[in-house]
């Protein structure tokens, strides 16, 4: 009987736990103007690893780099910043991590912006080559997070060369499927322009990142000639197909869906997902489990529940996404991108931007938090 009260007791408590904050990127202490865009994985071996743009000016092309920390203690401390590329005057976007979990290695991909060009510049050319190109870039590290690869471009296998101008992964995480037969394979959501005319498609690897190539478009995105969508995030439904969320651009102000029967190749059309709110924002999304026979397989949703970027909302599907009839506000202020990782000892990590920019928080909370 005392076993059971204090069982009783310790779930309780858990189920009671409010989350804990954690601020990781502060302008005014890691030495940038301005740091944007997070992106945030839990590696093999059980560390955190968080990326983010560090910037000159607030502006999304102003010479940033690409920087980041690490904690081995599940999100409650941080190393010191640590510079992963700059690239002198061009500017850096869109970091999106993955992790090949056989090998552990840690992928970053993210795109190189030369620096006469920002993403509404009439000068963005289509093509592979020459001086006015976007250009995807990769780099990796087999060493949890410490040290990483000089960046290797591969813009030939990972762009349309006949329609793409702009090109943008994630941002946020990328996913390696675990089920189905394209198991093993690894995405990295994207879209691409040009301006106001974005697609969704999936760039994947059949040989744990050796090589890349992309997918085709998600059809229907077009609304009276302007793309509804844009920023994008994937997740691996139980059956193995795969679900992308889409930032809104047009129609309904809710997030855009779509799904895929072969691993990302090809996609249905696109349509609302009605229980998402979206004020045209990145938002965060995760498999957190798989189904398990008893239907608690859980996929989760963090972005603002508003017409604008506030009040940062964790929101629960247990039907592989079309549904997400759970919500809790895990951050009632200014909240804008926000991307979520599952934490060594089960926990869920929220990474995101928090009061209009100023600085990059990271929350931790139990899952029971969310259905308490």
């Amino acid at each position: 009987m005392k076993v059971l009260v204090f069982l009783l007791i310790a779930l309780h408590r858990l189920a009671a736990q409010e989350p804990e904050f954690i601020d990781v990127f502060v302008p005014a202490t890691d030495g940038y103007p301005a740091i944007r865009i997070p992106s945030v994985i839990t590696t093999k071996q059980g560390s955190v690893l968080v990326f983010a743009e560090g910037r000159k000016k607030l502006n999304d092309q102003s010479e940033n780099d690409i920087i980041s920390k690490r904690s081995t203690d599940g999100g409650r401390t941080w190393s010191a910043r640590k510079l992963i590329h700059d690239d002198g005057a061009n500017s850096l976007n869109n970091p999106t991590a993955v992790v090949e979990q056989q090998s552990g290695r840690i992928f970053l991909m993210f795109q190189r912006i030369p620096a006469h060009l920002n993403e509404h510049s009439k000068e963005i050319a289509t093509g592979l080559e020459g001086p006015n190109i976007y250009r995807n870039l990769i780099v990796w590290s087999d060493d949890d997070g410490l040290t990483w690869t000089p960046p290797l471009d591969i813009t030939s296998t990972t762009k349309r060369p006949e329609r793409a101008t702009t090109t943008c992964s994630g941002p946020g995480i990328g996913i390696q499927l675990t089920r189905g037969p394209h198991k093993g394979r690894l995405l990295i959501p994207f879209n691409e322009g040009p301006y106001g005319q974005w697609q969704n498609f999936a760039v994947f690897s059949d040989d744990a990142g050796k090589s890349w190539k992309y997918g085709a478009d998600v059809p229907g995105a077009f609304v009276e000639n302007r793309s509804q969508i844009n920023e994008v995030q994937m997740v691996e439904l139980n059956d193995g197909r795969v679900r992308l969320s889409s930032r809104q651009f047009a129609g309904a102000k809710v997030r855009k869906t779509a799904l895929s029967t072969d691993g990302g190749a090809t996609w249905s059309p696109i349509t609302d997902l009605p229980d998402l709110r979206d004020p045209s924002c990145m938002a965060g999304l995760l498999r957190y489990s798989f189904d398990d026979g008893q239907g608690l397989g859980k996929i989760l949703h963090i972005g603002p529940d508003s017409t604008q970027r506030d009040h940062g909302t964790v929101s629960l599907s247990l039907d592989d996404g079309a549904t997400f009839p759970i919500k809790r506000e895990l951050w009632p202020g200014k909240f804008a991108y926000s991307v979520p990782t599952r934490l060594p000892d089960g926990q869920i990590g929220v990474l995101f931007e928090a009061d209009d920019y100023k600085r990059v928080v990271f929350a931790r909370f139990p899952i029971t938090w969310l259905s308490n």
